[in-house]
Formats: C-alpha cells, structure tokens, sequence
C-alpha cells in the first residue's frame, strides 16, 4: 500500500495541470464498443471502481504534495505546525485581550512587531509577531481572554490547484464593459489566487484588490473559478455571464500566499466594496483569526460560500467551509454521485456539479475541472440571484433549499447537504 500511494504521489507530482485534470476526470481509457454486452458490464464496473480509488487517493495525496512542494520551494518562510498544517515560519498572529496584555506580549523575550495589522472593513485590528512558533502555547496561558493562533496557510482546491500561469501577451488587458443584457445590480466576489484575462471575462467588470507589488498575478485556479461565476464564450456560460465580479487575490504570487493574513485581507476588502455573497474555494485547518474575520464579514451581511474539500470523507472538516454561516459545497459527477473525494459531515449545505465541467485556463484555453472548488462558485452564483431577488440572506437560503433535488438520505444529510443544486449548469467546452 505505501508502494501504491508513493508511485500515486509522484505521479500527481509530476503531471501538468491539464494532465492531472484529466487523470482525475476519468482518464482510464474507453472500451471498445463492438465487446459483447456480457463482457464489457462487468469491465466497465471494475473500471469505475478504479476511477473511484484512483480518485479517492489521489486528491488526498495531491494537496499534501502542493504543501510539500511550496516547503521545498521557499524553505526560510514556509513550515508545518505540530499537526502538519501549512504555516508561515516564525510567525504567530495576536488578538491581545486589552492594552496590558498586548505590552506583556511584546515585552517577551524572542517576540517581535511585524506589523500592527489593521483590518478595515472588519473592525478588527491584530498583530503579527515574528517568533517561534514553540511560543504559542506561552502567549496563550500569558493572555487566556486573547486569541493567538498560526499563520496557517490556505490552499486552493480542485484538479487544477497550484498550477499557476502567466496570461499571453495578447490577452494582458482586461474590459470594464459589462455584458449586453446582464443585471448590473448583480455583484459577486471571491478569495482565491489571480484572475488573468480571457476571452469569457472580456466582457465583465472585473474589480481587482490590488497586490502589494502592484502588478497582476493570474493563476489558474482563480481563472477557473471566475470563469463558473461569471464568464460566456460560446457555449461557454458562467451561473452569472456578465455580473460584476470583486476579486480579491490571497496569494500575489508570494511565499506566504494563502495566509491567514492575505486571506483576512482580501475579506477585509469585499467588505469595504459592500460585496454580499463571497467564494471561497480554498481550504485549511482551523484559526481563531481567521474565524474572527469570517464572522466580522458575516456580521456586515456577507454571505460566504466555500468548498468542502477534497481530502476524502474520513477527513476532519476543513475551513473556512465548517465554520457557523458559512455555506459548505460539496460537488457531484454526472450521475449525480458524491465525488468519491469529497469531504463530508455537518458543514455539507449544498452539492452541485463538480466534475465533467469545464473552465477558462490562465493561458486564455479551456480546462477540465474536478472538486469541490468548482462546485462552489455554482452555489455562489446561485445564492446572489437570490439575494438580490429575495432581499435577504436568509431568504435566499430558504428558496436555495426549497429548489434543491434531495439526494442521499432523506432532508439533510452529511453527504449532499439539502441537495443538488445548478444540476443544469454543467460547463461546456465552447
């Protein structure tokens, strides 16, 4: 079995984007048509049966290899913590409970001011320290009413996750038209890597946060997700062609990308553009900081969809997906089947289609999509037509659930959440 999983690993390791997605969205090949009936039954239910344990090793496998492969990338800023969560080394984040505990903390030997972080939009102000990281469990006994916490690290999700690349040349600008015949009430935001330039977000309002550096860093995984929220090429079709889209990138292409910090930013920032319903297709252990920032955008009214995640059902849950209000996608094939990799428990909501779609790539094609990552944005899409016909979150919700196809167990349960969900939006190759 170790032989499989290692063989499996650097395998996955070694593939391309493009390839993997394909691995994983059924790459065993067809069989032969002329086969008697009695003979191919049983060889296409071993067939999928292999699909399903492939699928079922491989994403596991895939996402700890993307942690490893940015360890050995950037050794002096990345680490795990004591539970082999993805950190950014010799940094700790701080809520100090009042202004004496906040002088306690800084007075400790081998603790340090990195940055007084202000969080406007959120009303939440914090600190980074630079420390190590064994100073965690002193800073909490020091402060018991703060909150200190990692500067854990969240990754992106999905078949093309990690697989970064730069737009051509030719597609570097982007339009501020919107769409012929789009709502421009409609207004949707995500938290993701960068968004590049397409010819299905041509004709899109694409607000941007702005990375430090001030340059755009397009990725794919990003793309793919603005593409199922708003794009149309073609056959094409996003849940929302042509809605404004704010989108904020939580990795600019940095080391620490997909920190606790980059990720509250980029929140911090949906909430100041008064963004309702926000994407989030990425995943990672729990933070207290992190939970803070999610509820203060949910105090201001945002509704916040994200992918369960695809590291098998035996999994503990991942966040932000699990925590309270938060809307947890899980994604289904074709056949209307959980993926086999999916994540599952109480903070399943919704399931929506997550494998046989497809999305715009970063260098300005087309890709294969697999995971929960692209399921969400589905339900995303789906909750901010609502919103805006409903009037409330709440309301959508309700309608949201009153529209879903119960799969699984009868009423909700920890596989298909309420149900299936934008079974008709299934992406098409244009």
């Amino acid at each position: 079995m170790k032989t499989l999983i290692a063989v499996l690993a650097a395998v996955l390791l070694g593939l391309t984007a493009p390839a993997r997605a394909g691995l994983l969205g059924g790459g065993l090949p067809s069989l032969p048509v002329q086969l008697p009936q009695r003979l191919t039954d049983p060889l296409r239910q071993d067939a999928q049966r292999l699909r399903d344990s492939v699928d079922a090793l491989a994403s596991p496998l895939d996402l700890h290899a993307l942690g490893d492969a940015l360890i050995e990338r950037h050794p002096h800023e990345l680490a795990r913590d004591p539970a082999g969560q993805l950190i950014v080394r010799a940094e700790l984040l701080a809520l100090p409970s009042d202004d004496a505990a906040r002088a306690r903390v800084l007075a400790l030997p081998g603790v340090a001011l990195i940055e007084d972080q202000a969080l406007d939009g959120l009303d939440l102000h914090w600190l980074r320290l630079r420390a190590d990281t064994k100073l965690l469990a002193q800073l909490r006994a020091l402060d018991p009413a703060g909150e200190y916490d990692y500067e854990h690290v969240y990754l992106p999700g999905g078949a093309l996750a990690g697989a970064a690349a730069t737009a051509p040349a030719a597609a570097a600008a982007t339009s501020a038209a919107p769409a012929a015949g789009a709502a421009p009430a409609l207004r949707v935001g995500l938290v993701d890597t960068g968004v590049a330039a397409h010819d299905a977000l041509a004709q899109t309002d694409i607000r941007r946060a702005a990375c430090a550096d001030g340059a755009r860093h397009p990725a794919a995984h990003g793309t793919a997700v603005a593409s199922l929220l708003v794009g149309r090429q073609g056959r094409f079709a996003g849940v929302l062609p042509g809605a404004q889209l704010f989108a904020a990138d939580a990795y600019c292409d940095a080391p620490d990308g997909g920190s606790v910090q980059r990720v509250a930013q980029g929140l911090a920032w949906l909430a100041r553009e008064h963004v309702g319903v926000v994407n989030m297709s990425l995943v990672g252990p729990p933070n207290l900081l992190l939970q803070r920032a999610v509820s203060a955008a949910q105090a201001r009214g945002m509704l916040i969809v994200a992918a369960v995640g695809n590291d098998g059902p035996a999994a503990p849950p991942l966040y932000p997906a699990a925590w309270p209000g938060v809307v947890g996608v899980t994604g289904v094939d074709a056949h209307e089947r959980v993926l086999p990799e999916a994540g599952r428990g109480p903070q399943v909501a919704f399931a929506a289609p997550g494998s046989e779609l497809w999305g715009a790539s970063a260098d300005g094609g087309y890709a294969a999509l697999r995971g929960t990552s692209f399921a969400a944005p589905l339900v995303a899409g789906l909750l901010a037509r609502a919103v805006a016909d409903a009037g409330s979150n709440a309301a959508a919700l309700e309608r949201l659930r009153a529209s879903a196809v119960d799969l699984g167990a009868p009423g909700r349960d920890d596989v298909y959440g309420w149900g299936l969900v934008g079974a008709a939006l299934r992406t098409r190759r244009p």
